[in-house]
């Protein structure tokens, strides 16, 4: 009886998890996606408990009490602009988990075979996965340096890291009684991950954080034949190939290779064009005069970055938003899918602030509509919308699909300061006699737009 229970909640969740998948696709049924997920890992954790394998729950409940207790408050106060260092923890701690289940799995019963197999191919992704994970928040969070750090030989260096811990594993399936390899095997995979990530810079960012998600998948669903959980072989296939599609659509979105983002060192700050570039003459605008532009304009697109993030402006873009909207202006939404420093970023953004989801527009919807807009109005983008991506072939971003801002007839861009970007290059669009610099914080300048503009008279 018990059986099939535990059956039965097994398919739903599964089920659960595909409808998960399928509704966080969009904008306006995402919310839905993540319930159905959490309900579906609710009944798989369920019915995992109530597996006849479970005979005391001691442990667990302590393990339950101690993650909700670290868990809770990570979730409630870790800001916005720290989601993605967020996401980088939490793959490392996911992966980490796979990863010591099958050092445990090795060391109880030192399995033969596939099973052999598949757990060597759990424990080399999930402790790559684990201090690859960890490197990325160290970038992100700017404990490390957010540039690559490179060295002669790197990737040499870096595959025969790997191959020998490939063939390690190799040789463990042929001879699983050989234990003293397995650490050595463990230590090869660590270092591996540490190496990998700190030669990519902050400019690959979303794709390698997406890739990571996709070793914890796939480290997930081999624990699954290790153990005989069909949910996990399930869900973790799940993960692993949908974090791997959108590894691919990161990719392609800037028009990089696997291989250039792994090997390629890019974000390195050239300096000589940021020493050319303070010599170039830019075009600024005061609060004043960039209300004035907004209120005259009829449409009017606004593209996030990462700068809106850091600032926590999206509160006054929601206010910006509803004084143009009351004033009839046909205010949208320009979303590049690197914006940010994730996938998803900016759209979890302007979601904590309920700017409708129709305003909301990919890049290949929008990039057609820039032409007929009054106005763009960048605030914290930068790579995204530079020009040289279409002529530069010098440019490392040469090809990289980017926001056409610059087809509008004005462009108003909300800066610090003219620094560049993660890819650490000038931007084109800045001394364009078209584009007015904003320079200042973007809550603060966002704020003094707001306070400038005309009350609409009453009807």
């Amino acid at each position: 009886m018990m059986e099939n229970v535990v059956g039965l909640a097994y398919i739903v969740a599964a089920g659960l998890f595909v409808l998960a998948l399928k509704w966080m696709s969009a904008p306006a049924t995402a919310r839905r996606g993540v319930f159905a997920g959490e309900i579906g890992m609710l009944l798989a954790i369920v019915g995992t408990l109530l597996r006849h394998e479970v005979i005391d729950y001691q442990w667990i409940l302590v393990a339950f009490f101690l993650g909700s207790a670290i868990g809770i408050p990570l979730a409630y106060l870790m800001p916005m602009t720290a989601v993605p260092q967020r996401t980088a923890i939490s793959h490392a701690f996911g992966a980490l988990a796979a990863a010591l289940v099958g050092t445990a799995e090795y060391y109880r019963q030192t399995p033969h075979g596939f099973i052999m197999g598949a757990l060597v191919f759990e424990t080399l992704l999930g402790f790559v996965t684990f201090t690859a994970s960890l490197m990325a928040f160290g970038k992100l969070q700017e404990i490390l340096p957010t540039r690559p750090i490179t060295y002669r030989n790197q990737n040499v260096i870096n595959l025969m890291l790997l191959g020998s811990a490939v063939v390690l594993g190799v040789l463990l399936v042929i001879s699983p009684e050989q234990r003293w390899m397995f650490p050595i095997f463990i230590t090869l995979a660590m270092l591996f991950g540490v190496l990998l990530i700190i030669p990519i810079g902050g400019a690959d960012m979303p794709t390698v954080i997406a890739l990571l998600n996709s070793y914890a998948g796939l480290s997930a669903s081999a624990m699954g034949f290790v153990l005989g959980n069909n949910l996990l072989v399930i869900a973790g296939a799940l993960d692993g190939s949908s974090g791997f599609i959108l590894s691919v659509i990161m990719c392609r979105a800037m028009n990089r290779s696997f291989t250039n983002v792994l090997f390629g060192a890019f974000g390195q700050v050239q300096v000589s064009a940021a020493a050319e570039a303070q010599e170039r003459p830019v075009h600024s605008a005061t609060h004043e005069e960039a209300a004035s532009l907004l209120d005259a304009a009829s449409r009017v697109i606004i593209v996030p970055g990462y700068g809106l993030a850091v600032a926590q402006a999206q509160h006054k873009v929601r206010e910006l938003y509803d004084l143009l909207t009351k004033r009839g202006v046909d205010v949208s939404f320009a979303i590049h899918p690197v914006a940010g420093r994730m996938p998803g970023h900016m759209n979890v953004l302007l979601a904590e602030v309920d700017i409708p989801y129709d305003k909301l527009f990919e890049m290949d919807d929008i990039n057609s509509e820039f032409a007929q807009a009054d106005v763009a109005l960048v605030i914290g983008a930068n790579d995204v919308t530079n020009p040289a991506a279409r002529h530069d072939r010098s440019s490392p971003i040469f090809g990289m699909p980017i926001l056409d801002v610059d087809h509008a007839r004005t462009v108003m861009v909300i800066k610090r300061g003219m620094s560049p970007g993660f890819a650490g290059i000038d931007n084109e669009l800045y001394y364009m006699d078209k584009t007015l610099m904003l320079f200042g914080d973007a809550k603060a300048f966002l704020a003094g737009i707001i306070k400038e503009m005309p009350v609409p008279a009453r009807v």
